[in-house]
């Protein structure tokens, strides 16, 4: 394995680690090892060394809330349009807003808006209030729009929720 790659040119063990990781975080050093045919200590370091350079930036697990009893939780999209601010762009708002514990993710993205976030609360009524006391009082801030989630079916590739596939006559047909 290679060590000090450039920031976004990683060697093809580094993007199979990434890719086994990606799907199951789980996995340990001497798992990823015998996987790839590599030896641990090898992997170990390459994990290491991508941790350090926020390549990995964290392990998550995906947890169906669907099934869960647990308090109230309430998620929503907020969406934001802002007047970027000359000399500074979109990245000044955005690490405004990066800064909320509030605010789960957070995307520049295409289309009539500018961010979409991922905001957590714990009602509906908390939700609403952090964006009208925080987002929407931002100087550059024009509009916003919030999309509350009323059901999870699928998070990071995982199916979560009803509709479900679990019998193969529910599956969908896939043809060429």
């Amino acid at each position: 394995m290679t060590g000090d790659m450039a920031e976004g040119n990683i060697s093809a063990n580094d993007q199979a680690i990434l890719e086994l990781l990606e799907n199951d975080a789980r996995l340990d050093a001497r798992d990823l090892a015998d996987i790839l045919g590599e030896e641990a200590q090898e992997v170990q370091q390459a994990v290491r060394r991508m941790e350090e350079q926020k390549i990995i930036c964290g392990y998550h697990t995906v947890i169906n809330y669907n099934k869960v009893l647990r308090d109230e939780r309430i998620m929503a999209f907020i969406e934001v349009e802002v007047s970027p601010m000359k000399g500074k762009g979109y990245d000044h708002t955005a690490a405004l807003l990066a800064k909320y514990p509030e605010i789960d993710s957070l995307y520049l993205i295409t289309g009539d808006n500018d961010f979409i976030c991922l905001v957590q609360g714990k009602t509906m009524f908390e939700v609403c209030q952090f964006v009208a006391d925080r987002i929407a009082v931002m100087e550059n801030v024009q509009s916003t729009k919030t999309l509350f989630v009323l059901k999870q079916y699928k998070q990071s590739g995982i199916l979560t929720g009803a509709g479900r596939p679990n019998r193969a006559e529910d599956r969908l047909v896939v043809s060429y």
